[in-house]
């Protein structure tokens, strides 16, 4: 035998209906406390600081990275040139 139950009732509502328990306040706890640290952090905001710890060797590691792709895409295509003989 199945039975269907259709029934249009909010989220809290369902919750309830369900028996579980009601998260919203540690929600909004949890929140208030990321948004107060987000905040903290940044107060002490230097992009030059935040840029260094990205590229710490500035231009010469974008350069060595930029390479790396190049090798990377000439290895990917091969190098070979297509013969005349065909």
């Amino acid at each position: 035998m199945k039975i269907h139950v259709d029934m249009e009732i909010s989220p809290e509502e369902a919750r309830t209906l369900l028996g579980f328990p009601d998260l919203k306040p540690i929600q909004e706890a949890v929140l208030a406390e990321m948004e107060k640290r987000m905040k903290a952090a940044l107060e002490g905001y230097e992009p030059d600081a935040m840029l260094k710890a990205w590229m710490p060797l500035g231009a010469q590691g974008l350069e060595q990275f930029q390479r790396f792709l190049w090798d990377g895409a000439k290895a990917a295509g091969g190098t070979k040139k297509p013969s005349s003989k065909e």
